[in-house]
């Protein structure tokens, strides 16, 4: 206490003073707003990674639209084969028909038909058979070509060059006739056509 009561009031005073400058001065340090964050820029790394990404992203969109072009030009492909395919064959079956066995011979034309060709050939269908086996005649075709003149969604026109051979009971060696016909052939089904008309051209 003696001590305390030698120690000059300036002394003191100071002494706070300086205590209270201190912790001001720690205040303000306190308050003073953190610098900015400034970004850093990417590594050469990160870049890598990012520029691969695309690459990968771009590589898969051409590779789907590719494979998506490539399924359009296979599905075309098949359904131009399946179209003269069945016009071949249609008209083989127009073109061949023997007496012994005409039913099943219009028969075979009658399932390969649609629409109105379907109907047209079903009314005349038994006045032919019975015409066929009373001049007991057979005919036979062999197609020499066949191809596809024109598509319109799932059917599609094919000409056919057609070789008959006929033969009747009272006429034996007859010379072949050359025809040429247009057959109208329609998708009916997923590996499934039949025709829908026939024409005969010059």
């Amino acid at each position: 206490m003696a001590d305390d009561a030698d120690v000059p009031e300036d002394d003191v005073a100071v002494t706070e003073a300086d205590v209270d400058a201190e912790a001001a001065e720690e205040t303000t340090e306190v308050a003073e707003p953190a610098e900015p964050v400034t970004k850093q820029p990417w590594s050469h790394v990160k870049l890598a990674i990012a520029v691969g990404l695309a690459v990968v992203v771009a590589l898969a969109g051409l590779t789907g639209w590719l494979g998506y072009r490539a399924y359009q030009a296979r599905e075309a492909d098949q359904l131009r084969e399946l179209l003269v395919s069945v016009g071949r064959q249609g008209a083989m079956n127009l073109t061949t028909i023997d007496f012994e066995h005409a039913d099943a011979d219009v028969q075979r034309i009658l399932d390969s038909a649609t629409d109105a060709f379907y109907d047209d050939f079903a009314k005349r269908s038994q006045p032919f058979v019975d015409v066929v086996k009373q001049a007991k005649s057979k005919s036979a075709g062999t197609v020499n070509e066949a191809g596809l003149e024109s598509v319109n969604g799932n059917e599609g026109n094919v000409l056919v060059a057609v070789t008959v051979k006929t033969e009747n009971a009272g006429t034996q060696n007859q010379p072949p006739r050359n025809w040429r016909m247009r057959l109208t052939v329609k998708k009916t089904g997923a590996d499934q056509a039949k025709v829908s008309k026939v024409e005969f051209v010059p």
